[in-house]
């Protein structure tokens, strides 16, 4: 199966979602992936029964080996660890020659496994690993996921354009706001999502798609200045893959009938323009029945997010293990007093942790997120800066 090593699991994700849609049949999939069908059916089947969950890679160990080491070796081996703790595997080796013949004694990292799978070898504390984020595309609970976006800009009898900005629960369907703005921003979207997190809670994750203010495909993890916030808050940003507005399909189809009721035709001005985008919300959410919702109304399915929104950001306690460094006004951190690690600019002022995973290479985080990592041998080569990267080369 040629998946790409390094993005397998993706893929695997992004062939479902293109299943899910039912516009292709399995041979065009097939050929689009460069898979068997044996293996598509495969993954269907994983994903019917187990969710995105049963998509990752399943080990393929035997429960049974027959090379395994006999059990009177390993008992000889945890015998002499016992005796012996501060010896490492090459010594508890040697002393099994007193006990067992050349042929049965195993080879030194045999000795060292079995050492560490019955804890006696101890490993490097390290930050808990970070799991990928993906979208949540089927929630089971309202606020595990809401849907954003802006609802494409229309003309408005004044000829100035309208851009509608829409928050919706992806679970319920419901629409906690449509509100016009005349430019896409941060300014204004900030504004309007403090406004529904005040009054309704927040969400788990906030799903959008890669436009600002939301998402830039040329930043770290895609990752703005509304990104950061949102993390600030507790709230995981996610987004749909470039071109694929389908991952997004209910807030779609939800974009589809308030342009029909709010913009074919378009009132006069903003103002004009609000009252109808209100009229829109309040008749979708407790009047309009929802198919999907066994023709109840999205009013009826919501309920209120039990984590409220924080007015004050709190502050955020990094590993004392791992170093702190602020991001310098230029988006970037000073490493080593003359080199220069360029992360982004939407995070100037704010303090990053970097760890160190060996052979020169940091990971970098912000708050519980990971960024990406560096390379500082690739510094002192260069003796210049250079860019975060999302992956080990």
């Amino acid at each position: 199966m040629p998946w790409k090593e390094t993005t397998m699991m993706e893929q695997k994700i992004e062939f479902i979602c293109e299943w899910r849609t039912g516009k292709y049949t399995i041979t065009e999939l097939c050929r689009n992936f460069e898979i068997s069908r044996p293996t598509a059916y495969k993954l269907i089947s994983r994903f019917e029964n187990q969710g995105y969950e049963g998509l990752r890679e399943h080990s393929r160990t035997p429960s049974n080996h027959p090379n395994a080491t006999p059990q009177n070796i390993v008992k000889g081996i945890l015998k002499l660890k016992e005796k012996y703790p501060r010896w490492g595997a090459k010594k508890i080796r040697i002393l099994l020659f007193k006990e067992f013949t050349e042929k049965q004694i195993p080879s030194v990292v045999t000795v060292h496994n079995i050492l560490k799978k019955n804890g006696f070898v101890s490993t490097k504390k390290r930050m808990r690993r970070i799991k990928p984020v993906y979208p949540i595309f089927d929630p089971k609970n309202c606020n595990e996921v809401w849907s954003a976006d802006y609802k494409g800009k229309f003309l408005m009898g004044n000829k100035i354009y309208c851009h509608p900005l829409t928050i919706a629960d992806s679970k319920s369907r419901f629409l906690f706001t449509a509100k016009g703005h005349y430019k896409e921003n941060l300014k204004s979207a900030k504004a309007e999502f403090t406004k529904v997190f005040r009054k309704y809670g927040i969400p788990k994750q906030i799903h959008t798609d890669n436009g600002s203010p939301f998402g830039s495909v040329r930043a770290i993890q895609r990752f703005t200045k509304l990104s950061y916030w949102f993390i600030e808050l507790g709230i995981s940003p996610v987004f749909s893959d470039p071109a694929h507005p389908e991952q997004n399909g209910r807030h779609e189809r939800m974009h589809r009938d308030l342009k029909a009721a709010c913009a074919k035709p378009s009132a006069y001005d903003l103002k004009a323009q609000q009252r109808r985008l209100n009229k829109f919300v309040k008749e979708y959410n407790h009047v309009r029945p929802h198919e999907a919702l066994a023709m109840k109304t999205p009013a009826e399915i919501h309920n209120f997010s039990a984590r409220p929104y924080p007015e004050k950001i709190s502050n955020f306690d990094y590993d004392p293990n791992h170093k702190i460094l602020k991001v310098t006004q230029n988006g970037a951190i000073r490493w080593k007093s003359y080199y220069w690690v360029y992360l982004t600019a939407a995070l100037k002022g704010k303090y990053v942790a970097i760890e160190d995973i060996g052979n020169g290479i940091w990971k970098v985080f912000y708050r519980n997120v990971l960024l990406g990592y560096f390379n500082e041998k690739q510094l002192r080569n260069k003796e210049q800066s250079t860019r975060l990267e999302t992956n080990l080369v």
